[in-house]
């Protein structure tokens, strides 16, 4: 007998996954930080505390190679997502050109950036270089100011950030930390940092979660998840214990994101 023919009920995430709950969404976000020491860093592979930008802006895509282009050997396309001007989601494909910047969306502007990754590559099969999404102004392909995407050599960024979308709440039920320290007898404390209301001047960064960590893996199930409103800015971040000990980290969080109404 097909096993179609039998009568069951699907767990309620693999609908949300497949997309088939109208208004309730599945997030999986997560980054690397490679080396972290006593100095508070976010967990991402550019390194150092994320800046967001301030308002709405025009943001461009380059690559450290050359061949990162549209008939080159290494990277192709890059489909970008994140925020509009209206803190609602948006995405755009956009043709790379080497060293060259291109702007993302001819006529878009970004609020929040949160994922990336390449979609059409060569015959390296495989970025060739370093892509960065940020302000215009680059050398060498890297940009000059700020940065808020990249992709490293991974074909994919790795942020343990996101943004709450307007109109939506997101209710977290897991959230990882993995730390691997180059020296005994130091640990990592890490964070999820949140900012509510981040389109408000006022707004700050407040401690949610924090926790101690030698190398080790920490895994927190959340039974009644934590909730959060529309325009909440959520970042991941550590710090060692000492100048001398460095760390890898890598976190993850997930959860839902329901439309609100």
């Amino acid at each position: 007998m097909s096993c179609n023919n039998v009568n069951r009920e699907l767990p309620f995430s693999l609908d949300v996954a497949a997309g088939k709950i109208p208004g309730v969404n599945a997030l999986y976000k997560f980054g690397d930080n490679p080396a972290i020491t006593n100095t508070e860093e976010t967990i991402w592979t550019q390194g150092g505390i994320y800046v967001y930008p301030t308002s709405a802006e025009a943001v461009y895509i380059s690559s450290s190679d050359v061949n990162d282009t549209s008939a080159g050997t290494g990277a192709r396309t890059v489909k970008v997502f994140g925020l509009d001007a209206n803190w609602e989601l948006q995405e755009e494909t956009v043709t790379l050109n080497g060293q060259t910047q291109v702007r993302v969306g001819a006529s878009l502007t970004w609020i929040r950036i949160f994922r990336a990754f390449v979609v059409t590559v060569g015959s390296g099969g495989t970025a060739a270089g370093n892509i960065y999404i940020g302000q215009t102004g680059a050398s060498g392909g890297v940009p000059t100011g700020n940065i808020y995407a990249n992709l490293n050599t991974s074909n994919q960024t790795q942020l343990a950030l996101w943004t709450v979308p307007a109109g939506y709440t997101f209710y977290m039920d897991k959230l990882i930390f993995s730390v691997a320290l180059s020296s005994a007898n130091n640990y990592a404390t890490v964070k999820l940092n949140v900012r509510p209301d981040a389109d408000l001047a006022t707004s700050l960064f407040r401690t949610t979660v924090i926790q101690t960590v030698q190398s080790n893996q920490l895994t927190l199930d959340f039974d009644y998840p934590i909730v959060f409103t529309e325009k909440t800015d959520l970042q991941c971040r550590a710090v060692t214990s000492s100048a001398s000990a460095t760390a890898g980290v890598s976190a993850s969080f997930e959860g839902a994101y329901i439309l609100n109404g």
